[in-house]
């Protein structure tokens, strides 16, 4: 087996589709049927089969699909930490959710790359549904975000942070200050960041428990954005309550109070289960539960995300 006849087949795999594994890898369907034949020659196996529906996998081709996305993953981050060493640099490379990623990760992992001058820290931002896929396919090394109720066998799972999300409005609000009346909750503006449109984040569940409608939501490319729009009167934001405590200490924000109004959320950190794991993801998962690093995702910097450079290199995900 070759990385192109795995790549081709990876990519059949993610679209249900010869044509569009040929559209997405720029080679012609003929390509594709080549490398799929030289395949099952190899392994003795059809691997798939075309349907009315799309394609019906073999058991031994739904095999193949796993341990491609393996090797590929392996192949890639092989390349990616030979390039690494070469420059004299160890890389750790980081999948956070929004939330996250904008009111922890800036002091914690500022903090943690200090620890030696050969570290480098890579960071994206990701829906947290997507962690089991980057972590299988070595696209990272460690995801960071919601704790998730289930998660493949082959991931393990650190929960480090408790969080609590709060609604808050500016100082002349009709709401600051007094108690709201949960039937009047879905009537507002709910300023909200990213992570709402995560349908397991605190953020998601807090608006389907006041049945908010949609067209009462702005959801805002960062959550400082929609506390900014908040603490200027302009309708409810959901935070962390650790990331506005100056705001609220200063009187440029309001708790604003209602049953259920407030949710506390976990944070986790998730690796691939290995007997061998690499030193330096162990040195991070025992760094993340420390009472430094917790006062450093607490604390922080202070920096946005859309602002934090330092040492760290940030790719944001659709």
């Amino acid at each position: 087996m070759t990385p192109a006849q795995l790549r081709v087949f990876a990519a059949i795999v993610r679209h249900g589709s010869s044509r569009d594994a040929a559209r997405e890898l720029a080679v012609s369907e003929a390509a594709v049927s080549g490398h799929v034949a030289s395949l099952r020659k190899e392994l003795g196996d059809n691997l798939f089969t075309r349907t009315g529906s799309g394609i019906s996998f073999t058991p031994g081709g739904l095999r193949l699909a796993s341990r491609a996305v393996e090797i590929l993953g392996l192949q890639d981050q092989t390349l990616h930490e030979v390039r690494a060493a070469a420059d004299g640099q160890r890389v750790l490379r980081l999948a956070v959710s929004s939330l996250f990623g904008e009111v922890a990760a800036p002091g914690l992992i500022d903090l943690f790359s200090t620890r030696a001058d050969d570290l480098q820290v890579e960071m994206s931002v990701s829906a947290p549904d997507q962690f089991p896929r980057l972590l299988a396919s070595r696209s990272v090394d460690v995801a960071m975000g919601p704790t998730s109720k289930s998660h493949p066998e082959s991931i393990r799972v650190s929960e480090f942070l408790r969080y609590q999300m709060i609604a808050v409005v500016g100082p002349l609000h009709a709401l600051a200050g007094r108690q709201a009346d949960p039937r009047l909750l879905a009537q507002q503006t709910w300023l909200v960041g990213p992570s709402a449109v995560d349908q397991t984040s605190v953020a998601s569940r807090m608006l389907r428990r006041y049945a908010v409608p949609e067209a009462n939501q702005r959801i805002f490319q960062n959550h400082s954005a929609a506390v900014a729009e908040a603490s200027a009167g302009h309708g409810v934001a959901l935070c962390a309550a650790h990331a506005v405590t100056t705001e609220l200490a200063g009187g440029r924000l309001v708790r604003m109070h209602a049953p259920g109004v407030n949710a506390d959320g976990t944070w986790a950190a998730s690796w691939l289960r290995h007997e061998t794991t690499s030193p330096l993801i162990n040195e991070l998962i025992r760094f993340i539960s420390t009472p430094r690093a917790i006062q450093a995702m607490l604390t922080g910097s202070g920096t946005n995300i859309a602002r934090f450079r330092p040492r760290i290199h940030v790719t944001l995900w659709s």
